[in-house]
């Protein structure tokens, strides 16, 4: 994974509406969080979401949108977010280039880790969470930090 005060590599990717969305894009509004999930419609990635989801709103009267990242095809994260209700972009990335960069990739390659970055408006790494199993310590780290900052 990156390190806290890293540069953010760029990106850019297609999300569940088929927009275009890029991080110079995105911190041109605000800060970002960037979470990487394995898979829509699993147990635990479909949690993840709905966490972010139920605190985007939150999360965005700090200063940060949100922001998925997985290797499922468009069309997949397009029935994920309407089964889910999730508002915010989550971006197909078949060709793992986001995650490579991000070094969110699973030792074999085969899916993404669920890590989560918090990158500011000046492109660097503020937070980095890394919890396989737990989508709430995704959620509780974010907050403490956006509480807390330094």
């Amino acid at each position: 994974m990156l390190s806290i005060g890293a540069t953010a590599p760029d990106f850019e990717g297609t999300d569940q509406n088929g927009n275009r969305v890029s991080l110079d894009e995105l911190l041109r509004k605000s800060a970002v969080v960037l979470y990487f999930y394995p898979k829509d419609f699993t147990p635990v990635c479909t949690a993840q979401a709905c966490l972010f989801r139920d605190t985007s709103s939150e999360l965005a009267s700090a200063g940060v949108q949100v922001v998925g990242v997985s290797g499922d095809a468009q069309s997949s994260h397009s029935r994920f977010a309407a089964a889910h209700h999730v508002p915010y972009p989550l971006l197909s990335d078949p060709e793992k280039k986001i995650q490579k960069s991000y070094e969110a990739r699973q030792l074999l390659g085969l899916l993404a880790k669920r890590v989560t970055y918090v990158i500011g408006r000046d492109k660097k790494i503020k937070g980095v969470f890394h919890h396989e199993l737990s989508a709430q310590k995704h959620i509780d780290a974010v907050r403490k930090m956006i509480a807390n900052p330094s």
